[in-house]
């Protein structure tokens, strides 16, 4: 960047000023767009959540959750459900609220819980998803001709990482005896 602003310096030095602040216009509808998406999910998760959805759904995952992350707090089980359902409809950062509450409900027997808070890093880290609709939504924001054509490379490309990831987790596990 600095190479560039030298260079145009010399070349064209009005160019940059005009650049600037047409990129930072840029930024700032990028800014409007995401959170117009996260405003409708975080509403949507907030009435999950008021209506009892969320509960069941905790109960519908909880199978799958105690046996990855070796967790049996219900609490826990909760939150953990509503981070990785918001990972997996490509929620990304309006997951962070639900994987905080998580941790600091983990955090109270970390003898227990150290492993799932690993656990917990390593898929939020990996962002496994079925409906990406963050990138979908900012595909659509940039003028993409067909914004859901990256669905399927995103769903082969992040269970492919999320299941290599969980796997070392569970290696480490052995070895480190966690």
């Amino acid at each position: 960047m600095l190479i560039s602003l030298c260079v145009l310096i010399f070349v064209e030095p009005n160019l940059i000023i005009n650049t600037m602040i047409d990129q930072s216009k840029n930024v700032v509808s990028l800014c409007i767009n995401l959170l117009a998406i996260y405003a409708v999910w975080l509403g949507i998760l907030e009435i999950v959540d008021q209506s009892g959805l969320g509960d069941k759904l905790a109960k519908l995952l909880s199978p799958v959750i105690k046996k990855l992350f070796k967790i049996n707090d219900e609490e826990q089980i909760k939150y953990v459900s509503y981070n990785l359902s918001s990972n997996l409809l490509g929620l990304g950062n309006a997951a962070t609220p639900s994987g905080i509450k998580a941790i600091k409900s983990m955090e109270k027997d970390l003898k227990h819980t150290k492993f799932a808070m690993l656990m917990l890093l390593v898929i939020n880290s990996t962002g496994i998803q079925l409906l990406p609709t963050t990138i979908i939504g900012l595909r659509a924001s940039a003028g993409s001709s067909s914004p859901s054509d990256i669905i399927l490379p995103i769903i082969i490309s992040s269970v492919v990482a999320t299941t290599i990831s969980v796997l070392l987790l569970f290696a480490y596990k052995k070895i480190k005896k966690i």
